[in-house]
């Protein structure tokens, strides 16, 4: 099984790829947080800081890209194999609002007649491999029907199916019985992707679909880092450790962090609201962990933060899983 870790935006930039690499490994492949190629015909200073190849180097790095212009897309593409990279990922599965209005992510599967006009150009006018992330719908799993035989069109390196439709955002069970009609139905190389948790939810997944051969975690593995690298204990990295050396692995990683964020950002409150949005995710590996969540969230300097994250590993257990679900 390959493992790929989702994109989040405001998490998993670059320096969260880096640190995550070199503390936990375990990901076959890391997504960029969406790049929105425009009619500038240029990236953002906060788009090429993703996509510096000094910045992923050791690492296999795929950026996704956001848009509904097809030519916008292409450019985006070039660009990016010239810079070295072999796959970009397609976004048609962010929910947010904002992006959806545009017609963008997966508010881009409401109009199925547009979207067969756009790959058709992107698989003709470029050469660099293509990977779809889509969601089953917009508003009902039945459009995927008509969505699959749209995607079946085209050599898509990979299929990464989130089983949700936009409506539904990160609510309720994933439909895992239209992934395995998909799984059945999909001439293309499929990837799941959707509340994998645990590595008691991984293994149950990977029993009940066999076949598949990667998935993509987004909020499991922000939730618990050491998730990928738990199912490769016989491989380059050790990661059946004791609580306390996974404390060092975990203090060190969010020292890194730290230390990056503070060296490239502006400003103490930046640094601070970054921070704060992962331990949202990572307050639920520590047992009992809720009130030091709140004293971190409330935190107003970075003395402040320091000091309740060093009371939090001094005072309670770091737990194998996060209770995190969603």
């Amino acid at each position: 099984m390959e493992y790929y870790f989702a994109p989040m935006e405001g998490i998993t930039g670059w320096i969260y790829r880096k640190a995550h690499h070199r503390f936990f490994g375990g990901v076959d492949k890391y997504f960029t947080p969406f790049l929105s190629p425009g009619a500038s015909r240029c990236f953002t200073s906060r788009e090429m800081k993703e996509i510096d190849p000094e910045h992923n180097r050791g690492m296999k790095v795929v950026p996704q890209l956001l848009t509904r212009s097809s030519q916008d897309f292409i450019w985006a593409a070039r660009e990016l194999k010239e810079m070295g990279y072999e796959e970009v990922n397609f976004n048609l599965g962010c929910p947010s609002g904002t992006v959806t209005a545009k017609g963008k992510g997966s508010g881009f599967l409401a109009y199925p007649q547009e979207l067969l006009e756009f790959l058709d150009d992107i698989f003709q006018q470029t050469d660099i491999r293509i990977s779809v992330k889509t969601r089953i719908g917009k508003e009902d799993p039945k459009e995927f029907v008509n969505l699959l035989k749209i995607y079946n069109q085209f050599p898509i390196s990979q299929l990464i199916i989130h089983p949700r439709v936009r409506r539904e955002f990160y609510k309720g069970k994933p439909h895992l019985d239209v992934f395995a009609w998909a799984l059945e139905e999909s001439r293309n190389p499929v990837c799941y992707n959707g509340d994998l948790f645990t590595s008691q939810e991984i293994s149950r997944f990977s029993g009940q679909f066999s076949q598949v051969e990667s998935v993509m975690m987004g909020r499991g593995l922000i939730a618990n880092p050491f998730l990928a690298g738990m199912q490769r204990k016989d491989k380059e990295k050790e990661h059946d450790l004791g609580e306390e050396q996974r404390k060092e692995v975990l203090y060190g990683f969010l020292q890194e962090l730290l230390t990056g964020y503070l060296e490239t950002m502006s400003g103490e409150r930046n640094v601070l609201f970054k921070l704060k949005e992962l331990w949202a995710y990572l307050i639920f590996l520590f047992a009992d962990g809720e009130k030091y969540g709140k004293k971190i969230r409330k935190a107003q300097s970075i003395e402040e933060y320091r000091i309740w994250v060093e009371r939090l590993f001094a005072e309670k257990t770091l737990s194998a899983e996060s209770a995190f679900r969603g």
